[in-house]
């Protein structure tokens, strides 16, 4: 007979009738035969129930944790949101406003542009001044141009004084860029000659001839004319040497000064030709 013994998950089977009469014996054949059962074929067999729950149990934790992942998520989007929010509206409204500013600065360039061809459209020279004087720039650049533009036509119009005035005004006008302030200031200077002494203007062009000045070559030319109106023809010439050795030296200033240097009766020193300027020196005797 056939008897199939249950331990926790372990099933085994065995025959009776193999098993001894004695209760010693019965005790140890019975041991023996359910040691060796499976071995000698008497279907023995595991059963784990937690094998089949496996997978199950893994998808259910994945499930779980990706739940949680998503509460997380939800949770720092209703904290921070806001935030996230906030600076794309910043960052909208920063990128339209400069469009506006941009808008508005094409605009007011374009209403100076068209008010001041209308101005130069005047025929009268004294009337076209009188026009531009009249115009309202909408930028600090708009208005030095226009500044400038206005001294022009003044200084056309034998209104010297006038020019003079707006061109200082620039010059000293803190809002618009040092380039502008130091065009004006030069060109005011200019004007100026046989109205100012001759001292005077030396040491504002003095200033604009010092080292990394832009205008510093034009200045230092005016301060060699300067020097020929006083008389000091000597050093007139060491200055127009003094720009014809410069690195930064322009064909046009060069070929100023190569014919000033001619017409004061010297010659270029050694390293420096007239042949770029078109002339032809003769030697001093």
């Amino acid at each position: 007979m056939i008897t199939e013994l249950t331990s926790l998950d372990w099933t085994f089977f065995f025959d009776e009738a193999t098993a001894p009469s004695t209760p010693g014996a019965e005790t140890q054949r019975g041991k023996g035969d359910l040691a060796c059962g499976v071995a000698r074929g008497m279907r023995g067999k595991i059963s784990l129930p937690w094998a089949g729950r496996m997978s199950n149990t893994d998808s259910f934790i994945d499930e779980v944790t990706e739940e949680v992942r998503r509460d997380q998520l939800y949770k720092m989007l209703r904290r921070y949101g806001w935030i996230a929010a906030l600076v794309l509206l910043l960052i909208i409204g920063g990128v339209a406003w400069l469009e506006i500013r941009k808008a508005q600065a094409r605009a007011q360039a374009e209403a100076l542009g068209d008010a001041m061809l209308a101005a130069l459209s005047v025929d009268d020279t004294a009337d076209r001044a009188q026009a531009l004087t009249g115009i309202s720039a909408g930028s600090a650049e708009g208005a030095a141009v226009l500044a400038m533009m206005t001294a022009a036509e003044q200084a056309k119009a034998d209104d010297i004084p006038a020019a003079i005035a707006t061109l200082d005004q620039l010059s000293v006008d803190g809002d618009v860029p040092a380039i502008y302030r130091q065009v004006a200031q030069f060109k005011s200077l200019i004007l100026q000659s046989g109205v100012t002494d001759a001292d005077e203007r030396r040491l504002s062009f003095d200033a604009l001839a010092q080292p990394g000045n832009p205008l510093r070559l034009l200045a230092s030319e005016q301060l060699a004319l300067i020097d020929i109106e006083t008389g000091d023809t000597e050093a007139a010439l060491a200055r127009y040497q003094d720009i014809l050795g410069d690195a930064e030296l322009t064909q046009d200033l060069q070929q100023r000064a190569l014919q000033v240097i001619v017409a004061l009766g010297g010659s270029p020193e050694a390293g420096t030709t007239g042949q770029d300027a078109g002339l032809s020196f003769g030697t001093d005797n």
